[in-house]
């Protein structure tokens, strides 16, 4: 009920998809709603940092958006300052005395760094209680209490994965290469991929960024290779069935160790659904902290 309908409206991807994918009925609440979803998949786990791709960073901008908002309509307490620097000292003497180095590091030189040192540190401490924990998480950025944690994104090298036909790879697209694709399949996807449409016949020179094949040399590909097949695409002394083996090469390498690991669970799926079970009960444990917290800020706690 907080979050603005143009804060989910601007999202990228919902605007990206509503435009790709035109035959499909996009309007309804649970597609736009979508992201709002995602973000309390985060936030009720009070998650410091979210890995994602380069196409959802918006995604938890907009989650630290919502967040930023519970805490300024709910996060006020009475007493609050007094009842933060009463947790510092529940740190012990050589934490608190960490903490006020990074809090004034933070909030009189900006230093994003010291924020997120600090919030690690009370992430792991074991010595506060939920209540103090998100008083000196709050103390930190100023002075209010924080009740949802404001989430980041993280990044990996290759952050945005390229489709099969140069878009960002997306089931909604069609253009996927799955984690455990047959080795048959994944042959034949790569080596049906456009490629630069200037090399009508073997013999054109063409361009590796016109061509969504280099996308995947720049994922999968050492410098080497990417010297060779820059060089033979500008000189058409390769084709383009040869610059994709290894691009093939490198994706069956990949997937071997994946195809191994999944084989235990595949012969025996109890394996899996008991690893499911025990992720579930500590997910479960931090989400009913989050509501009830939640709840008491909002003033709903009837028990």
């Amino acid at each position: 009920m907080g979050t603005p309908l143009g804060w989910l409206e601007r999202v990228p991807t919902y605007k990206d998809q509503i435009e790709k994918l035109k035959e499909k009925d996009l309007q309804t609440y649970g597609f736009l709603g979508y992201p709002l979803l995602q973000a309390a998949d985060i936030l009720i786990y009070r998650a410091l940092h979210v890995p994602v791709g380069e196409d959802q960073v918006p995604h938890v901008e907009m989650t630290r958006e919502v967040a930023r908002r519970f805490n300024y309509l709910y996060g006020r307490e009475p007493g609050f300052e007094e009842k933060a620097l009463e947790a510092v000292k529940k740190l012990g003497s050589k934490r608190a005395k960490l903490y006020a180095e990074l809090r004034t590091a933070y909030q009189e030189r900006g230093e994003d760094e010291a924020l997120l040192q600090a919030q690690a540190m009370l992430q792991e401490s074991q010595s506060l209680s939920m209540a103090d924990r998100e008083r000196l998480f709050g103390y930190l950025e100023g002075a209010r209490k924080i009740i949802l944690v404001e989430p980041q994104a993280l990044l990996t090298s290759a952050s945005r994965m390229p489709g099969l036909d140069g878009q960002k790879m997306s089931k909604s697209y069609g253009n996927t290469i799955s984690i455990r694709e047959a080795p048959e399949e994944v042959i034949r996807l790569v080596r049906t991929m456009p490629t630069d449409p200037a090399r009508v016949r073997r013999t054109d020179p063409g361009n590796p960024v016109n061509c969504p094949l280099w996308q995947f040399h720049q994922v999968y590909s050492d410098q080497a290779t990417k010297d060779w097949a820059d060089k033979g695409c500008k000189s058409a002394s390769i084709g383009c069935l040869d610059c994709k083996q290894p691009v093939i090469d490198a994706i069956l390498s990949e997937q071997q160790p994946m195809f191994e690991r999944a084989q235990q669970y595949l012969d025996d799926p109890s394996l899996l659904r008991s690893i499911i079970a025990d992720g579930s009960d500590k997910a479960r444990k931090v989400a009913q902290e989050t509501m009830r917290d939640v709840r008491e800020a909002m003033g709903l706690d009837f028990d």
